[in-house]
């Protein structure tokens, strides 16, 4: 049920001693200014890659790359990515494309939580699910080119990360209302009805979204890259800014640091052999878990794939 650890569980995996050297790769990680991202580009740079971090704002990125040279003698590099919109994620997208001939690594760490219901990203989508998987399933796809030329030149996958959460199980009936993801009529009578859960039910078909996706790639593209999604563990993060106070209390009491929350994509992406993460669930502190079963629904994965592509057309 979404890799529950216990407080006195410690990681078999880590980053200094089991990542080998990492020249010559390019990664990209989404929301790598702060949390489990900033941890995680963090570890690649002490390996040597070649760091590109994807966010909103160009202020916090520099602070974050100017931190980042200090604490590893390397520096990242700041990609402006909007994944609440959607030409602005084609610009970013085309814009590494512009720099780099190839990706090696993408980490679609970036995400909101908990979002008041009224929130929507700037065509219109419920920003949890915009954000979270429409962003991120636009800017991946975009990029496939440069996964694929990392394949072609490596004869090693690419490897695709999508930070997922054990939230996904609060996604509503089979997984995914689609009636619910973009604003009108039929969503606010969606809200009505779900009343106080309704927050908790976006949030929960957006990670749930997110599984769908890696599982997608998975297979779609098995011949260049391999993928999968992970659960970071319970971890004390700027993610929680929406929720109410007297919730974020308790929360940090038995959460962990970002330390420990990059450790389950760090494994997939570094360690793990493609065999053992490609189209899995992983968990604390990097071994694979068990999805809830909705996860594996391919018809309803399948019904939000072509929801989105539809909803793509034209950006």
């Amino acid at each position: 049920m979404g890799g529950v650890i216990g407080p006195m569980s410690k990681p078999e995996f880590e980053p200094a001693r089991d990542i080998t050297d990492l020249s010559g790769k390019i990664v990209i990680v989404t929301g790598g200014y702060s949390g489990i991202g900033y941890e995680t580009v963090k570890q690649l740079l002490l390996k040597n890659a070649k760091v590109y971090l994807a966010g909103r704002s160009p202020d916090k990125a520099a602070t974050a790359i100017e931190s980042l040279e200090l604490e590893t003698n390397r520096k990242a590099f700041f990609l402006k990515l909007d994944l609440g919109d959607l030409p602005g994620v084609r610009q970013a997208a085309e814009s590494f494309l512009n720099q780099e001939e190839k990706l090696d690594i993408l980490f679609n760490n970036a995400g909101v939580m908990n979002c008041p219901t009224d929130m929507l990203t700037q065509q219109g989508y419920d920003l949890q699910f915009g954000t979270n998987v429409l962003g991120h399933f636009f800017f991946t796809e975009l990029l496939l080119p440069a996964l694929t030329r990392s394949y072609e030149q490596s004869k090693v996958p690419a490897r695709i990360i999508t930070t997922s959460s054990a939230g996904h199980q609060m996604a509503p009936g089979s997984g995914m209302d689609l009636v619910s993801l973009k604003g009108g009529p039929e969503r606010d009578a969606w809200i009505k009805k779900k009343g106080m859960m309704a927050g908790y039910g976006l949030y929960g078909g957006s990670k749930i979204g997110n599984i769908y996706i890696a599982n997608y790639w998975a297979k779609a593209h098995s011949d260049v890259l391999v993928s999968c999604s992970a659960h970071p563990g319970l971890i004390r993060s700027e993610l929680s800014r929406h929720s109410m106070s007297c919730a974020q209390y308790p929360m940090h009491l038995i959460s962990w640091p970002a330390t420990r929350g990059a450790l389950p994509q760090l494994w997939a992406a570094t360690t793990a052999t493609p065999a053992q993460m490609n189209g899995q669930y992983v968990v604390p502190w990097g071994v694979v878990g068990q999805a809830d079963k909705r996860a594996a629904d391919e018809r309803v994965q399948t019904e939000m794939i072509e929801y989105m592509k539809e909803q793509l057309k034209g950006y």
